[in-house]
């Protein structure tokens, strides 16, 4: 049975794998039965997101912490509550997991397994709601009380998908997931580069806002951000 590191590196890509299936694959189902109604299109892959992901975060957390997101693993590895030396793999994990999940989404619903999104998601709005959405995403897991990282991350980017204009992608590994997909969910591989670098700065800022609130005692060196930050300091 594998141990530690590659153990870590499974769960972080199979958890991401399969959040892109649910953010895609209900995007697709949303899609084709709304019948053109874009509000009741979004709000079906808005709640399939927020279940899946509060489901995710639980099976996951105490495995590899269910980043499924390389800012946050990003931000974790700059707190010492990942080791620097597992970044580069998890974000390799979250990045391979995300580009299975859109194919295994398309595999579903009969739809051509290997495609680029046309959909652009561009401009000055949608890189600050981003930011935006990161940021907050980050503050929630730095500061949610212990044992309920799960639930407030995935009700913060159920919320976010409606207040933010971008639809609160928060995840440099969703956005390049959903490149691979031409779908409801999907973003042109030329809008993609503008979201990971806003969703970069709005990490930061989270950190930021965090570290000008009152410090919390954590363990360091933790590499589960749900189920150790999440939880005890607190902290896809």
């Amino acid at each position: 049975m594998a141990t530690g590191l590659p153990r870590q590196l499974f769960a972080e890509a199979l958890g991401t794998a399969l959040l892109l299936t649910v953010v895609i694959g209900s995007g697709v189902m949303a899609e084709r039965l709304s019948l053109g109604n874009a509000a009741i299109a979004l709000l079906a892959n808005s709640l399939a997101t927020v279940g899946g992901l509060y489901i995710l975060i639980e099976v996951f957390g105490p495995i590899s912490g269910a980043h499924f997101n390389p800012a946050v693993s990003a931000v974790m590895a700059y707190r010492g509550e990942l080791p620097k030396s597992s970044l580069l793999p998890y974000v390799a994990a979250q990045l391979i997991g995300a580009l299975l999940g859109a194919w295994l989404a398309h595999a579903m619903f009969d739809m051509s397994i290997i495609q680029f999104s046309t959909k652009v998601r561009s401009g000055a709005g949608q890189w600050i709601a981003e930011a935006v959405a990161t940021a907050g995403l980050l503050l929630v897991i730095l500061r949610a009380p212990a044992g309920r990282a799960a639930a407030m991350v995935a009700s913060y980017i159920g919320a976010a998908y409606w207040f933010t204009a971008s639809t609160s992608f928060a995840n440099p590994a969703a956005a390049f997931g959903r490149m691979f997909s031409d779908s409801f969910a999907g973003i042109a591989p030329a809008s993609a580069p503008g979201f990971i670098v806003a969703e970069l700065v709005g990490a930061a800022i989270g950190v930021l806002i965090h570290n000008a609130f009152e410090p919390r005692l954590h363990p360091v060196g933790h590499p589960n951000v749900i189920e150790s930050s999440g939880q005890q300091e607190q902290a896809r």
